[in-house]
């Protein structure tokens, strides 16, 4: 769907490159998330991909041809949500949709769509009066009402409860079983961990590392099973190597005469894996 190849770009005051010759690809129907810490250059990437920034050096392809070359079809296609609601605050959520929906030939389903994001019963109210959780759900909204083929996706569960996050996740996996492909970038890993066919790491203008979250896991965790169990009514805890495990027979031993309490996997976290790959911490 989309390739970027050798990357560049300079805002006009900088002395140096934000964007440092990055080259990443994602095909049709895939969710690809875009991580790293504030001014790694993420948002710059997502606006050169959509459009809004020009003058970058290297080569982007949009559907193998030049992003360059195409006209407005381009904005049919995409649906883009910032991380930042932009809405007109004394419109209603309607009024704001209806404004949106001219700008474009094809909508969605947005009375479906509203309704099920939880927005339905507050169409007529004004934006003003929204809360900072229903602005996000109504950028959402504003994203997908003309129906694209690619979204980009700006922190697009940030601040919502666990209810609504759930929502959101689930239409954007159903857009993506529906053929649709999505460029997302989160600070949320446990978000691109469930939603992301691959992720990568960009640090510093730099790509650290592209691979499926799962592939990650494994290259950056520990071959370990940790097992917590009782015995004699103590809580013991061991670590055993899974390479060789099934010949392990003290292993085997404690799973058949002991009382079981905890068993995992030592495999690593996308959160650990972010901090080694780009050295910044994630924000709380």
């Amino acid at each position: 769907m989309f390739r970027v190849s050798d990357l560049k770009f300079r805002y006009p005051k900088n002395k140096e490159d934000t964007i440092k010759g990055i080259s990443f690809e994602f095909g049709e129907g895939e969710i690809f998330g875009f991580l790293g810490p504030s001014g790694a250059g993420k948002s710059t990437t997502q606006k050169i991909m959509t459009r809004i920034l020009k003058g970058y050096r290297g080569e982007i392809k949009y559907k193998e041809k030049d992003l360059n070359s195409y006209g407005r079809e381009f904005f049919n296609d995409v649906g883009v949500g910032f991380e930042m609601p932009v809405h007109f605050c004394k419109l209603t959520a309607m009024e704001n949709m209806g404004f949106y929906m001219k700008l474009y030939p094809k909508h969605t389903d947005i009375q479906g769509l509203m309704k099920r994001v939880g927005l339905w019963e507050d169409r007529d109210k004004k934006v003003a009066e929204f809360s900072q959780g229903m602005k996000v759900r109504l950028n959402f909204v504003r994203a997908m009402l003309n129906s694209p083929k690619m979204l980009f996706l700006d922190e697009p569960t940030n601040g919502l409860d666990p209810k609504n996050s759930r929502i959101i996740k689930d239409i954007i996996l159903e857009f993506k079983d529906n053929g649709g492909t999505v460029f997302l970038t989160t600070h949320l890993m446990h978000d691109a961990d469930e939603l992301c066919d691959r992720v990568a790491f960009i640090a510093d203008g730099e790509v650290r590392e592209i691979d499926s979250p799962k592939n990650l896991k494994l290259r950056y965790g520990r071959r370990i099973v940790n097992l917590e169990y009782t015995d004699e009514g103590l809580l013991k805890k061991e670590t055993f190597d899974i390479d060789g495990l099934k010949e392990n027979e003290h292993f085997f031993e404690i799973l058949k005469t002991k009382e079981i309490v905890t068993i995992h996997s030592g495999e690593t976290t996308l959160d650990d894996i972010f901090i080694k790959v780009t050295g910044v911490k994630l924000r709380e």
